[in-house]
C-alpha cells in the first residue's frame, strides 16, 4: 500500500447537524477502508453512522456522544496501515431556528468500467430536516434494478451499464414546500472493445478475391488495426481497407496473399484481437490468362467487352466470367456476368450515360480460375436528347407556322433541327438549325393542294437526338380554316356574359330613375290641383268694397284658367248660380253629377255651391294641357265677364 494521499479533516458540527470524514488510499489489492473512534472500531450498526465503500463516513443526527477522536485504517493482503487522527466536536443544539435546506457535499463527476459500482454522494443539511431526491437531467428513469439508498441520501448503482451514463441531480427539498437546492455531477461508463463479428478463415482459388469482414462496439467506438502475421497492414495497390478499416479487401490473390490476418479492436477501457486466415488455392494445369481486354461504346447504356483466349491449357475452359465496376467505385461493389466458352465478347447494358467503366476478365475450370487479366476501361457515349412536342397552325394558304416544346431537362439539348418535304418526296428540305432559345418558324412558299411532312429534333454535342413528325395537308386545313374560322369561344362568351351584365344593370338603374320622377310629379301635381279646389271653394265672403282683381287680396292668389264666378242675391263671395260657361267648363273638367249624385260631394256655402270630386283616379288622370297654376303676384285676375253676373241681372261686386 501506498501513503495515504486523502487524510480525514477535524469537524466542529451542531446538535442534530451532519458531519464527514474521508480518507483514500492506493494498494495492490485494493485496500478495504474501516474507522476508528478513539482506538474502537466505529459501530457501523448504528443507522446513523454510513460508511462508504469509497472510504466515507457520514454521521447524521449528531449528538454530544459522538464526539471524539476518528482515523481510517486499510487493509489489504500487504497488512494494516492507520491515516492520521481527526477530531469531531458537538457543539450545543440549536434546532429550532429555521436553516434553509444546504448541500454540504454533492455528486461528483465519475469515469468508470462497465461491471463497476457508482457511488453518487448526496450530503445535505437545514432545519427542519430536507428530504433528499435523485433525478436523471435527460427526463429518463433511473430505475430500480441493481440501485441502492446509502444513509440518508447516498445514491449507489452496483453492476453499471452504458445506458446508466448521464447527469444524476441530487434535491434537497424542505418538507411541505417547494423551497429546494440542487446539486449535479456526471457519470460516464465506459465499455470495453468487443467483437460483433470477427474475421473468419477463408480459401481462395488462385486470382479472386477475399474479403475479411471485422466489426466490433464498446464506449467509446473502438478502433480498428489489421496485422498480417504480426506486421501492420498497409493497405494499397490490390489490398483494401474499407468503412472504417472493417472490410479488408484482397483483389486479385496470389501465393504472396496467403498469411494470418489480425483484427485489433481498441478503445479507452479496453481493447481485443481476432484472428483469421487467407489460404491460396493453387491447381496444376488452370487455365493461362486471358489476353488483349477491349472496352467498346455501343451506346449511352452499353459497352461491348472482347478479349482473346489464353495461351495455354484452354482445353479444360468451362467459361468465362466478367467483372464489371464503374471506375469511380471501391472494388468491392464490382459485379460479375458469366460467359459462355464458345465465344469471346460480352454487351454489357443498363450502364450511366457518360460513365466510366472498369472490366477484367477470368477463364474458369472445373479445378479453378486463371488469373485476372489487365483491365480495360471504357466510357458510354453520352446521351442524346429525347424527341421534343411538335406543333403545326396554318397561316394562310402558303404558311404553316410550326412551334415545339423540350421534352427533357432543361441543358439537355443545344439546339433544334427542322426537316419538311412534300409527301412521297425522296429528300427533305432542311436541315434548318435553330437555337436551343428559339421555338418556332414559319415555312412559307408551300403548295396550297399538297400535303407535307414535318419532323423536328433536339441535339446536343452527343449527337442528334430522335425526331418528331407531323403531316400537313394544305388544302384541308384551308378548308377547315374557312368554313370554321378559328375563334376563342371562352373569351367571346365571357365577354359577351360580361357586357349582357353590365347593360341589364344600366337599364335597370334607369328604369328605376324614371319611375321614382314620374310617381313624384303625379304624386305633386295630385296634390296640388286638390289643394287650389279646397281654396276655392273655402273662400269667404268678399266685401264688395274689395274689386277681386286686387293683387293684394288674399283671394285672387290663385284662379282656374278660364273659370269666373257668378254672385246670387246676398252678395256672397261665390255666386248662389254659376253661368252656362262656368258650367259647362267644370262639367268638362270635372266630368260627373254637380249637385247632390253619388260619386261627388256637394259643398253649401251660404247658397253657393261648389262641386269638388274626390275620386283621385279622374284626378290624376287630368291632362296638364286643361290645368295650370298662377303664382301670386304674376297674373291677377280678370274681371269677370258678364256671363257670371248673377241671375237676378245685377253685377257681382264681389
Amino acid at each position: 500500500m501506498a501513503d495515504f494521499h486523502v487524510q480525514p479533516q477535524s469537524v466542529r458540527a451542531e446538535e442534530a447537524g451532519v458531519c464527514r470524514f474521508q480518507c483514500q488510499i492506493h494498494g495492490l489489492p485494493e485496500p478495504v477502508i474501516s474507522w476508528e473512534k478513539d482506538g474502537q472500531p466505529v459501530d457501523t450498526g448504528d443507522e446513523r453512522y454510513t460508511l462508504l465503500p469509497t472510504g466515507v463516513l457520514q454521521i447524521t443526527g449528531l449528538r454530544s456522544g459522538d464526539g471524539g477522536v476518528f482515523c481510517c485504517v486499510a487493509q489489504n493482503s500487504a497488512g494494516f496501515k492507520h491515516s492520521g487522527q481527526a477530531s469531531l466536536t458537538v457543539s450545543g443544539s440549536q434546532s429550532s431556528v429555521y436553516k434553509e435546506p444546504m448541500i454540504l457535499v454533492g455528486p461528483e463527476n465519475l469515469t468508470l468500467t462497465v461491471h463497476q459500482t457508482a457511488i453518487l454522494e448526496c450530503v445535505a443539511t437545514g432545519y427542519p430536516r430536507p428530504i433528499v431526491s435523485w433525478s436523471r437531467l435527460d427526463g429518463r428513469p433511473i430505475g430500480v434494478e441493481g440501485i441502492q439508498v446509502l444513509g440518508t441520501g447516498n445514491l449507489m448503482i452496483s453492476d453499471v451499464r452504458v445506458q446508466h451514463s448521464g447527469v444524476y441531480v441530487c434535491a434537497a427539498n424542505k418538507p411541505g414546500t417547494r423551497v429546494r437546492r440542487t446539486a449535479q455531477g456526471r457519470l460516464v461508463v465506459q465499455a470495453p472493445a468487443e467483437f460483433v463479428q470477427p474475421p473468419q478463415s477463408i480459401a481462395r482459388p488462385v486470382g479472386t478475391t477475399a474479403i475479411f469482414t471485422c466489426l466490433a462496439q464498446g464506449e467509446p467506438v473502438p478502433q480498428l488495426t489489421w496485422l498480417k502475421n504480426g506486421q501492420i497492414l498497409e493497405p494499397g495497390g490490390h489490398v483494401k481497407l474499407r468503412n472504417n478499416n472493417s472490410t479488408l479487401t484482397i483483389s486479385s490473390i496470389s501465393q504472396e496473399d496467403e498469411a494470418i490476418y489480425q483484427c485489433i479492436a481498441e478503445n479507452s477501457a479496453g481493447s481485443t484481437q481476432a484472428s483469421a486466415r487467407l489460404t491460396v488455392l493453387w491447381a496444376e494445369g488452370l487455365p493461362g490468362v486471358p489476353s488483349s481486354v477491349r472496352a467498346t461504346p455501343l451506346s449511352p447504356t452499353a459497352i461491348q467487352v472482347s478479349w482473346n483466349e489464353p495461351a495455354q491449357n484452354t482445353q479444360d475452359i468451362i467459361g468465362y466470367v466478367l467483372h464489371i465496376r464503374r471506375t469511380a467505385d471501391p472494388v468491392e461493389m464490382e459485379y460479375q456476368e458469366a460467359v459462355s466458352k464458345s465465344t469471346l465478347l460480352q454487351v454489357v447494358g443498363d450502364l450511366e450515360p457518360s460513365t466510366w467503366y472498369t472490366f477484367y476478365v477470368k477463364a474458369y475450370t472445373s479445378r479453378g480460375a486463371s488469373k485476372a487479366s489487365e483491365t480495360a476501361e471504357g466510357s458510354t457515349l453520352g446521351e442524346v436528347p429525347p424527341p421534343p412536342s411538335l406543333f403545326a397552325r396554318l397561316v394562310n394558304s402558303t404558311v404553316v407556322q410550326v412551334a415545339w416544346e423540350p421534352a427533357g431537362k432543361p441543358g439537355q439539348h443545344n439546339g433544334y433541327k427542322l426537316y419538311y418535304r412534300r409527301v412521297h418526296s425522296a429528300h427533305f428540305t432542311g436541315p434548318l438549325t435553330f437555337a436551343r432559345n428559339v421555338t418556332q418558324h414559319n415555312i412559307t412558299q408551300l403548295d396550297p393542294s399538297l400535303v407535307y411532312e414535318v419532323k423536328v429534333l433536339a441535339f446536343n454535342q452527343h449527337g442528334d437526338g430522335n425526331a418528331t413528325t407531323r403531316f400537313i395537308s394544305m388544302k384541308e386545313a384551308m378548308e377547315r380554316s374557312v368554313l370554321s374560322p378559328p375563334c376563342d369561344c371562352v373569351k367571346e362568351e365571357q365577354g359577351k356574359g360580361t357586357t349582357g351584365i353590365i347593360i341589364g344593370i344600366h337599364i335597370g338603374v334607369t328604369c328605376i330613375i324614371f319611375c321614382v320622377l314620374f310617381l313624384m310629379f303625379g304624386y305633386r301635381g295630385r296634390l296640388m290641383l286638390c289643394k287650389n279646389v279646397q281654396e276655392q271653394l273655402a273662400l269667404p265672403q268678399v266685401s264688395r268694397s274689395m274689386p277681386l282683381d286686387d293683387p293684394a287680396t288674399p283671394q285672387g292668389t290663385l284662379a282656374l284658367n278660364g273659370l269666373s264666378h257668378g254672385s246670387g242675391q246676398g252678395g256672397g263671395g261665390i255666386g248662389g248660380k254659376m253661368g252656362g260657361a262656368d258650367t259647362n267648363e267644370l262639367e268638362r273638367l270635372f266630368p260627373g253629377p254637380l249637385h247632390g249624385e253619388e260619386g261627388g260631394r256637394t259643398h253649401t256655402m251660404e247658397g253657393a255651391e261648389a262641386f269638388c270630386p274626390l275620386d283621385e283616379t279622374q284626378v290624376s288622370s287630368l291632362p296638364f294641357d286643361e290645368f295650370s297654376l298662377v303664382e301670386e303676384g304674376q297674373t291677377p285676375f280678370r274681371e269677370l265677364p258678364a256671363e257670371g253676373r248673377g241671375g237676378d241681372g245685377q253685377q257681382d261686386e264681389g
